[in-house]
């Protein structure tokens, strides 16, 4: 299919980005934890799961669309399984996820939750539109998944900052 050719170097570039920016992501966990007190997982949790998520959705989404023999039906399918499952995973966190411990602050929950679940909707959108205008359905999806990188980054960022800034054994804030 010519309109997935078209975005080929893309769809290789965001795995690669994604995939060794979670590769660092799991050095700052593995050196940060002997910084941690151990009572403290429910902070790990909810601050790093998403943005591990965040990139593993970016990986995910262009390995899938890197399939060979793809059909306008499927890469929209694609897409649109990843968007859903984002939406509902955000939308998970944006509700609270049933009393467990929320963000802290209103900046926390907009990056944590508000902006990834907008960048889900652009993955849905862009499958739906996919199907009749591949060009633009692609082009949203892009605008999609370099939202995701770019919060995944903010995130680890923050999340890093946090762990060097705070002495052994005290409660990081992210």
């Amino acid at each position: 299919m010519n309109e997935l050719e078209r975005w080929a170097n893309f769809y290789l570039l965001m795995p690669a980005a994604a995939a060794t920016l979670l590769g660092l992501m799991f050095v700052v966990i593995t050196l940060g934890a002997e910084r941690r007190e151990e009572h403290n997982t429910a902070e790990i949790r909810l601050y790093l799961t998403p943005t591990v998520v965040f990139f593993a959705s970016v990986l995910g989404v262009a390995a899938l669309l890197i399939f060979p023999n793809h059909t306008r039906l499927t890469a929209s399918l694609c897409t649109c399984l990843v968007g859903v499952a984002g939406l509902v995973y955000s939308g998970s966190l944006l509700a609270g996820r049933g009393g467990k411990k929320n963000y802290y602050e209103l900046q926390d929950r907009i990056v944590y939750t508000v902006v990834p679940f907008a960048a889900y909707g652009l993955h849905v959108f862009g499958g739906v539109l996919f199907f009749h205008a591949p060009q633009r359905g692609l082009t949203l999806l892009a605008a999609g998944m370099l939202s995701l990188l770019a919060l995944a980054i903010r995130n680890s960022w923050a999340i890093t900052v946090d762990i060097v800034s705070t002495p052994r054994g005290q409660q990081n804030s992210k």
